[in-house]
């Protein structure tokens, strides 16, 4: 027997597999035309049975709404063409605009991106409400972001995304969960036009603004591509703290922001 990761429905395995296929695809149809996306609760549920519910969905080109350190996002697999598509077109994200990854711990930083500062520096900032740029290295998938060299890469400090990404097996393409040029998000009713176009939304409930998460502004992002030296790309929740680490405990030099 086999799960589908729509629906949760077991079926028969055929040799081929194909029936699975061809029976887990009209699943996807059929969720696609319903009013919402599948809900599970954070509050409600297993955390365990989400996050494997969550990494099959993924796994398999889908697209999830998840909370996170800072606003709800959605996300997709680094390794699916589709979900990455999907990202953008759910978003109505300009594709020139590049997406950020998301791994699940420290090791994992430098297995997808040329990290320019030292392991005390990344434990000073991860988890945390930071993107940290750097140049990718060729063990990403080139379908994410293929216009630039660069890669942005988070480690939020919520245990559940964490615990997905390692479930997944590979980085997550991590965005806000709101239409491009609006208000980001703090609660999934309040992205409720984006559920008929997703397979899962996680409810972490609300998450809480305070002096880190202000004015909904997501994480900060900061380019390290260059060595000795950091920029401000866009200034989000943190912002203080990320700045005080790399310039006055790291003693990085700060060059314009953008």
């Amino acid at each position: 027997m086999i799960s589908c990761a729509w629906c949760s429905r077991l079926f028969s395995c055929s040799r081929s597999g194909l029936l699975v296929q061809a029976q887990a695809l009209n699943c996807r149809r059929l969720r696609s035309s319903s009013m919402a996306a599948k809900i599970l609760k954070i509050s409600e549920e297993p955390i365990d049975r989400i996050v494997r519910e969550g990494a099959a969905v993924l796994n398999s080109g889908g697209v999830v709404a998840l909370p996170t350190d800072t606003i709800y996002g959605i996300a997709a697999s680094v390794n699916s063409v589709q979900g990455i598509e999907r990202l953008y077109k759910i978003k109505g994200r300009n594709k020139g605009k590049p997406i950020a990854i998301c791994v699940g711990d420290l090791d994992d930083v430098d297995k997808w991106a040329n990290v320019t500062v030292g392991r005390e520096v990344l434990e000073q900032l991860l988890p945390g409400q930071v993107t940290l740029v750097f140049e990718r290295r060729s063990s990403l998938p080139p379908a994410l972001n293929p216009d630039t060299s660069l890669v942005g890469v988070r480690i939020p400090d919520h245990d559940f995304i964490r615990q997905l990404v390692r479930e997944c097996g590979y980085p997550i393409a991590l965005t806000s969960a709101n239409i491009s040029d609006t208000r980001s998000t703090l609660a999934v009713e309040e992205f409720k036009e984006l559920w008929p176009n997703l397979d899962l939304v996680v409810d972490g409930g609300r998450i809480v603004e305070d002096e880190r998460v202000s004015s909904r502004s997501g994480s900060t992002v900061v380019h390290l591509a260059t060595q000795g030296a950091f920029k401000i790309v866009r200034n989000g929740s943190s912002y203080d703290h990320v700045v005080k680490i790399l310039r006055d405990k790291c003693g990085l030099t700060e060059t314009g922001s953008s």
